[in-house]
């Protein structure tokens, strides 16, 4: 038997249904128009017998009768039609011969009202239905030459499919930042939370300049923090942005703190407190010494970074330890800072060289460059002293000495009996002097805080790549334990790799536990998108032939955010993926929303801010006499030793005159 599953069956039974129509029709004009028909000679008997059989069932009853049984079988005849395929065919076409022949075929009846005689009309009436029969058929067959399945029509960019859920549930300890946000599932706008519930697992903050970075993410870490009760360091690169929003914030909630902090303040251009980075007490052995002169020479000379072990890298780094731990060493540390240590690497070979002799601690490192000064080896001395000199002479500056010598507070930020909130302010014009200068105070910094028994910190780095800090990558692995939250803040992975090198680079990138993205571009869109995953996304594919269309509808997994969504972020649009711990697990890490900020409440809060005010009354005059007393100070130190020296015949030898 022929069902309609077969296809020829089916047109079949569809050419019989369309066929039972125009019979239907024929019947309803030679029932209504006898007249005219018999008038022309087109009646026959048997006619006029099927006629007088179909009166009993009621089908002439009334007039629209059969005219809407044709109709109705001339539309289900069309359900079934299949024509050519046309790419360029729209429903606006087929429509408009649809509606024109209905109201054709329904209106031709007004043909009966006109003043002609009855076979006129009746030809009028015919010819009008007739017209609107074939638009309809015309109409329903265009129909069916419209390609229905529009791939992607209404999601070009495939938006839809490339949403996921996301953590709607508001997660909250003692420790976490909550940025509240939106994001899309499907076509609807749904509520969500970034939850970092564990920040010492490092947070990483990136994007383009004007993607948001500080607005967004960053003032939201500082405040909640504070709210909470945390130690701070703030690296503010643009000072006083972040500093301002510091200072107010810590003054609304210094109530929470069961030891109230004191804040702080570096800055070079417009000085307020003063920090001695070597501090004696915080200096413990002579690798201290060592760290500190790496930090700051590969802050001033950033490309060491990438040679580090050469010989000529490394001896100026050995010089500079040796000055700074003998400083350390002389009377317990009374003229241990970086100006001194500046100035006393200025002196005469002669002079620099007996003092550091006398050191048993530091021999090791100096011996190479006394021998190769007393065998007259002069270009390799001038080789291996002469760019640590130069370097370090860039920071010979009234103001950096006045702020580096002073001491109004030590960098245990951390302390359990003396905790403090410190924010140090670079000034984008003058990076390499500032940069190595703070390097050297976060480098000293990490040192303290980074230990056992201590409060729980907040350390937020802006422009991290600005500064230097050698083993950035240790401080987010151990300072987990120690309650030490990491913030980096930096604008390309490209930037991070330029100033820190590849391997360290890359390392930091990969051991941050929670990172937040807006718009990047390149390596960095595409690494993390890697790093966000695939999901389940339905695909479609659209076969076209002379006679029909076929689709097919597959499901694979592909990139949750692609590299290209990435690139095009819009302003406070971020994606990114949170870490949890056992205490607290989350299942849904990876987001793409947009962060919900109420920039009214905001600027209104930013307009009451108030000016982080002055430290110290100073004036230049003060300035250039601290100046003045540092060299002072080391010329001293290069007499008194002198003298005690050749005083001592058992030391005598130890002085050097060439």
């Amino acid at each position: 038997m022929q069902t309609g599953e077969n296809e020829q069956a089916l047109h079949r039974i569809l050419d019989m249904t369309r066929l039972v129509s125009l019979v239907l029709l024929g019947i309803h004009f030679y029932y209504y128009t006898y007249g005219a028909f018999k008038v022309s000679g087109f009646t026959a008997a048997l006619g006029d017998r099927i006629l007088q059989g179909l009166y009993g069932t009621g089908l002439f009853g009334n007039f629209y009768i059969s005219k809407l049984l044709s109709l109705g079988f001339l539309l289900i005849s069309l359900l079934g039609a299949k024509g050519r395929k046309d790419e360029k065919m729209r429903y606006k076409t087929a429509l408009g011969y649809l509606v024109s022949g209905l109201l054709v075929y329904f209106l031709s009846g007004a043909a009966w009202s006109l003043q002609m005689p009855f076979c006129y009309r009746a030809g009028m009436y015919i010819m009008l239905a007739c017209s609107g029969f074939l638009l309809v058929l015309s109409g329903g067959t265009l129909l069916s030459r419209i390609i229905r399945s529009r791939l992607s029509a209404k999601d070009i960019f495939n938006r839809e499919n490339e949403t996921f859920p996301q953590q709607e549930m508001l997660l909250e300890n003692a420790y976490s930042v909550n940025l509240p946000a939106r994001y899309y599932l499907k076509d609807k706008v749904r509520k969500s939370w970034i939850n970092i519930i564990n920040p010492f697992r490092g947070l990483l903050v990136l994007g383009t300049p004007g993607s948001g970075k500080s607005y967004f993410v960053i003032r939201h870490v500082i405040t909640q923090h504070i709210a909470k009760g945390f130690s701070m360091f703030v690296y503010d690169f643009k000072y006083d942005d972040l500093s301002k929003i510091v200072y107010n914030t810590f003054e609304k909630y210094k109530h929470v703190y069961a030891v109230p902090p004191k804040c702080y303040f570096i800055n070079f251009d417009t000085i307020m407190h003063r920090c001695n980075p070597l501090d004696p007490q915080g200096m413990e052995d002579i690798t201290d010494a060592s760290e500190s002169a790496r930090t700051i020479l590969l802050g001033l000379n950033r490309e060491w970074i990438k040679r580090q072990g050469d010989f000529f890298v490394e001896s100026p780094i050995n010089f500079l330890s040796a000055v700074i731990w003998y400083l350390r060493r002389y009377k317990d540390g009374e003229f241990c800072t970086l100006p001194h240590v500046i100035e006393l690497m200025q002196a005469d070979y002669d002079s620099l060289f007996t003092l550091l002799r006398t050191d048993k601690q530091i021999e090791v490192l100096i011996n190479p460059f006394i021998n190769a000064y007393l065998h007259d080896a002069m270009e390799q001395l001038e080789g291996q002293i002469a760019s640590a000199k130069i370097a370090m002479a860039r920071l010979s500056s009234p103001q950096l000495y006045y702020v580096l010598s002073g001491n109004d507070f030590t960098l245990d930020i951390n302390n359990p009996r003396e905790p403090k909130i410190v924010c140090m302010g670079n000034n984008p014009q003058k990076i390499q002097v500032y940069g190595a200068v703070l390097s050297l105070y976060v480098n000293r910094l990490v040192k303290l805080v980074n230990k056992k028994g201590k409060l729980k910190s907040s350390l937020i780095f802006d422009e991290f790549p600005t500064i230097y800090l050698n083993n950035m990558d240790s401080l987010i692995a151990t300072a987990r334990s120690n309650k030490v939250a990491t913030c980096l803040g930096i604008q390309d992975f490209s930037q991070l790799r330029k100033d820190y090198g590849r391997e360290q680079a890359e390392v930091i990138m990969n051991i941050t536990g929670n990172i937040i993205a807006g718009q990047v571009t390149g390596d960095t869109a595409k690494q993390l998108s890697e790093r966000f995953g695939k999901i389940q996304q339905d695909r479609e594919s659209l076969s076209i032939n002379s006679s029909d269309t076929s689709v097919s509808r597959s499901r694979q997994l592909e990139a949750a955010v692609p590299p290209s969504r990435i690139s095009a972020l819009s302003s406070g649009e971020f994606v990114g993926m949170v870490a949890d711990d056992p205490d607290c697990p989350v299942e849904l890490k990876t987001f793409h929303c947009r962060i919900v900020n109420d920039h009214q409440t905001l600027q209104r809060e930013q307009e009451s801010y108030v000016d982080i005010p002055p430290v110290r009354k100073l004036d230049d005059a003060m300035i250039q006499r601290n100046y003045l007393q540092i060299k002072q100070d080391v010329q001293d130190i290069i007499q008194s030793e002198m003298e005690r020296l050749l005083a001592d015949p058992a030391s005598g030898h130890l002085v050097i005159r060439k």
